[in-house]
């Protein structure tokens, strides 16, 4: 099954460039398995839906607020996502949630079989940059419930 890893971010804010950095370290490094495709999201948005529209796995790499301590990393599944919503309000600021939570409505593809995010919390250190980029690769190959 195919996989994305979907690194999104602002590499001029430190505090929201952590999935470029990931992006960075992904596509430094030799060997990816070849069904993985490592794609640079930065601030595309809505312009990221086409992406989800090739069913498989679809990984998101991200920097977090209000989830963990500052430098650690979590992971979510797309239903925590879309859960962050709330009230449901939808602005600029929603971001991946909203994304998410339009695919359904406006995809002409196929679904992703599943969606997780990593998500990294403030500025992180080189290892654990290093940790979610292996992560990715790992949920891009073989997914959540297979990690678990």
């Amino acid at each position: 099954m195919k996989g994305a890893i979907i690194c999104i971010g602002n590499r001029l804010v430190a505090e929201d460039a952590a999935g470029m950095a990931v992006f960075d370290q992904l596509r430094a490094r030799d060997g990816l398995p070849a069904e993985v495709t490592v794609i640079e999201g930065g601030l595309a948005g809505l312009n990221l839906l086409p992406l989800l529209e090739q069913g498989g796995r679809v990984v998101f790499v991200d920097a977090v607020q209000g989830f963990t301590r500052p430098g650690e990393m979590v992971l979510l599944d797309r239903q925590q996502i879309v859960n962050t919503l709330g009230g449901g309000y939808f602005d600029h600021g929603s971001g991946l949630a909203y994304v998410l939570s339009v695919l359904p409505q406006v995809c002409d593809g196929d679904l992703p079989e599943e969606i997780v995010l990593v998500g990294l919390e403030g500025e992180c250190t080189l290892p654990t940059i290093k940790r979610a980029a292996e992560l990715s690769i790992t949920l891009a190959t073989h997914g959540l419930k297979e990690r678990t």
